[in-house]
């Protein structure tokens, strides 16, 4: 990965929309030496996905906490929470804890009803989140090659 590569995907993390003639003015290249460039990008997997950032609390989803969770039944607890549309985020990690969920939904009392339901798979901390100053960064792809 060069640096073309690099600027093509700041550029893409800050606007995915961008067409790759107004990308290519952008980074100073050809539509078509960017749309190649950009679809060699794809095919490495290093872009992944394009998607549009929503707005929680305008779809009425305004709590938005994270579970440090226990279990000893993984493979039971990762359905359940594929089964709850309140989990957007999963993280097997180390420590204590084996989970790291991130939840987000309307309300304290929906909150309190996933932590009961939860609690047949396990035991969890709940952590609620009061504000996010910093709540996506881009990713920026390392100088290494």
């Amino acid at each position: 990965m060069d640096n073309i590569d690099k600027q093509i995907l700041l550029e893409l993390q800050n606007n995915a929309r961008l067409s790759m003639t107004e990308l290519g003015k952008i980074i100073s290249l050809s539509q078509p030496a960017v749309t190649e460039r950009v679809k060699r990008l794809e095919e490495k997997g290093v872009i992944q996905d394009y998607r549009a950032i929503l707005s929680a609390d305008k779809l009425n989803k305004g709590i938005v906490s994270y579970l440090l969770f226990h279990t000893k039944d993984c493979e039971r607890f990762i359905a359940f929470c594929e089964e709850s549309d309140d989990v957007i985020e999963l993280h097997r990690i180390s420590g204590q804890y084996n989970y790291l969920l991130k939840i987000v939904t309307e309300s304290m009392p929906t909150l309190e009803a996933f932590i009961n339901k939860s609690g047949a798979h396990g035991d969890s901390t709940t952590l609620i989140v009061l504000s996010s100053p910093i709540e996506s960064k881009i990713l920026i792809p390392s100088t290494e090659k």
